[in-house]
């Protein structure tokens, strides 16, 4: 069979289960985008938390070069970089090193830190990113389920083993809308002695005080902080910050910083940027987390199967992968644009619209998106 044949089976199977998906070409990035036609679609499917990817601020005031144009160890380490790294050692009090996205941080600094005769703890929720640097490492991976603290705590008693270990987490889940028990994964880590390696990519910006997220509310410091500046900063990239020494082994070994051209100083600029009025401007990260409360409330008056959460990710189960499939189609006729989100994103029978509120968004917008709702099912 050639190569076009066996694929074009694999994708008859993939759409006959309801999972092939498509490019969907949009104008904006904003509350409002428009479609290919120029129909305004009202966007609920963003992980902009805080409406701050379009804003002009974060446009650079003078010419910056769009490329670094190597890798930051060979030619590609400009001040661009430099301040931007600054700026987030500043924020969380700890030094950072930026990489070009989340998921480069994640298969980068795990491979770094663990590998084979070294355990891994990680949450079956956890995002793909996270599985795939578990992976990567060659160490033990040990999969608790999610958010049992029993559970993890057994894991560890049965299976510590005398290597390094580190427990993973993801502390807002992307999908669910939940919060990791940081706390207690905290106590597990310190009684075990293990590191502990928090994932902050969905709360950085919005939750926590002055949006450093949910390690920064519980109080905890973890030994691995890993966030994006691409969601509630509205730029991109990612950071991981900890020890002095964690940033200096990264930069040594971390493969996806060492052999990756750096970030472009344009994105590092805006990065830098929309940090900075993240944290001067905490009328953004009341009002989304006002916004997704008030639709959990007034979707779960309807009818509609919402979980508990308390940060900007309000998931609407639906089940199977054609009914979230024709609701978002149905949204859309209504100018609601909201994603289905189907596996292997998520688990098997809990496809679901994922809504995510901006902090650009108005009461009028949350008017309009719950009657779609009410007039769609």
């Amino acid at each position: 069979m050639t190569l076009a044949a066996d694929l074009r089976a694999r994708l008859e199977r993939w759409a006959a289960a309801g999972l092939r998906r498509q490019l969907r070409p949009l104008a904006g990035v904003g509350p409002v985008v428009t479609d290919g036609s120029g129909a305004p679609l009202l966007n609920f499917s963003s992980n902009d938390y805080l409406g701050l990817a379009g804003d002009p601020r974060l446009l650079p005031a003078s010419e910056v070069p769009a490329g670094a144009a190597a890798s930051r160890l060979v030619t590609g380490h400009l001040h661009h970089h430099a301040r931007l790294e600054d700026s987030l050692a500043q924020h969380f009090q700890r030094p950072a090193l930026v990489f070009s996205s989340g998921y480069a941080a994640s298969v980068g600094a795990l491979p770094a830190l663990v590998g084979p005769g070294d355990a891994i703890f990680s949450d079956r929720l956890n995002h793909a990113s996270l599985i795939d640097g578990a992976r990567l490492s060659r160490a033990q991976v040990h999969i608790y389920p999610h958010g049992d603290v029993a559970a993890l705590e057994t894991l560890l008693r049965h299976s510590r083993g005398t290597g390094r270990a580190i427990l993973v987490s993801d502390t807002l889940f992307s999908m669910d809308g939940d919060v990791a028990p940081v706390r207690d994964l905290a106590r597990l880590a310190q009684r075990f002695e293990a590191w502990l390696y928090l994932d902050e990519a969905h709360a950085l910006g919005v939750l926590g005080p002055e949006g450093r997220g949910v390690s920064a509310a519980a109080g905890t410091t973890p030994d691995v902080l890993l966030g994006t500046l691409g969601k509630a900063f509205g730029a991109a990239g990612a950071f991981v910050a900890g020890v002095p020494e964690l940033r200096e082994w990264l930069l040594q070994r971390a493969r996806s910083f060492v052999f990756s051209t750096a970030l472009s100083p344009l994105v590092a600029d805006a990065a830098r940027r929309g940090l900075a009025i993240a944290r001067d401007e905490p009328w953004r990260r009341d009002r989304v987390l006002r916004h997704a409360h008030r639709l959990r409330q007034e979707l779960r008056a309807l009818g509609f199967h919402v979980p508990q959460g308390s940060g900007p990710i309000v998931p609407v189960l639906l089940g199977a992968n054609g009914d979230a499939v024709a609701a978002a189609q149905r949204l859309a006729t209504r100018g609601i644009l909201a994603v289905p989100i189907r596996p292997p994103t998520v688990p098997e029978g809990s496809a679901r619209i994922r809504l995510t509120p901006m902090a650009t968004h108005t009461d009028a917008h949350l008017d309009q998106l719950v009657a779609a709702f009410r007039e769609a099912f």
